[in-house]
């Protein structure tokens, strides 16, 4: 099989545990790109903290794109055009608000390029290191949001959003997109918004047919585009709901599992050993 785009989650997958990109991987990626395929960064994260690792990868040399919110925005790096894009109503904000009352963890979203929230909490905490944002601290909640937002997530340890994550994915069916990108985030995003409906999108927009398509991911919030391209990639550091899914099971994200991809199935690539 001949394929023509790489699909990539950033932490835990194209990152290292260090929150760096390899030198091989990055030699890897940026060869791939110079030889004609297309680099599709795929995250959860907001698309301010995708920005630093594009410009890395030179996406907008190459006119490869960022798919970020877990889908919800869509970008073409070279002309920094929104290809598709879409957000969740003030007053669904504050329905996931009431739902996280109820279910007594803590909520936040993305007002401008700030981290809101009502309930201090160390995950916060770590979505704006994460991300470089600003964390902001607001009294009110809901009186805090009054436009729409792209996405919102909730957030506890793990054992405890795991029965979160399954009841408000029945709760919320047909309503909203309900996935963990982390153990301990919970993410919500329009219905039918994931990373595989806007890369099938996407795919389309370019003329690359499905089975053209490799996307690589370790996460559950990766399930819907890694069970959509023509090749799903699970990391050698993924869960095992992800490698049940995947047709290959890389490398870990620490030994340069999306270079050892590359150099597997676009070989035409040069990748250093």
């Amino acid at each position: 099989m001949s394929y023509k785009m790489i699909v990539l989650d950033m932490d835990d997958t194209l990152f290292t545990s260090d929150h760096t990109i390899s030198p091989k991987t990055k030699e890897a990626l940026l060869d791939a790109q110079a030889r004609g395929y297309k680099v599709v960064l795929a995250s959860g994260r907001p698309t301010f903290a995708m920005w630093e690792a594009a410009r890395e990868l030179e996406l907008a040399k190459y006119g490869s794109f960022i798919l970020s919110f877990n889908g919800a925005s869509v970008i073409n790096c070279a002309t920094n055009e929104e290809i598709f894009s879409s957000t969740l109503q003030p007053d669904t904000v504050a329905h996931l608000h009431d739902i996280s009352e109820r279910e007594g963890i803590a909520i936040h979203t993305y007002v401008g390029n700030e981290i809101v929230t009502d309930r201090p909490n160390s995950y916060t905490d770590i979505e704006g290191e994460l991300t470089g944002m600003p964390v902001v601290h607001v009294d009110n909640f809901k009186e805090a949001v009054t436009a729409p937002v792209v996405k919102c997530l909730m957030l506890a340890d793990g054992d405890t959003l795991a029965p979160i994550e399954t009841k408000l994915q029945e709760e919320l069916a047909g309503k909203l997109a309900v996935a963990r990108s982390k153990p301990f985030f919970l993410e919500f995003t329009e219905a039918g918004v994931t990373k595989g409906t806007s890369l099938a999108l996407l795919a389309n927009q370019l003329g690359i047919a499905q089975d053209e398509v490799i996307a690589c991911g370790d996460g559950n919030n990766d399930l819907t585009m890694i069970e959509w391209a023509g090749l799903g990639v699970a990391m050698g550091n993924a869960n095992t709901t992800v490698k049940g899914k995947a047709d290959f099971i890389t490398k870990s994200n620490n030994e340069d599992g999306i270079a050892h991809v590359i150099e597997t199935y676009m070989t035409d690539v040069f990748v250093t050993q």
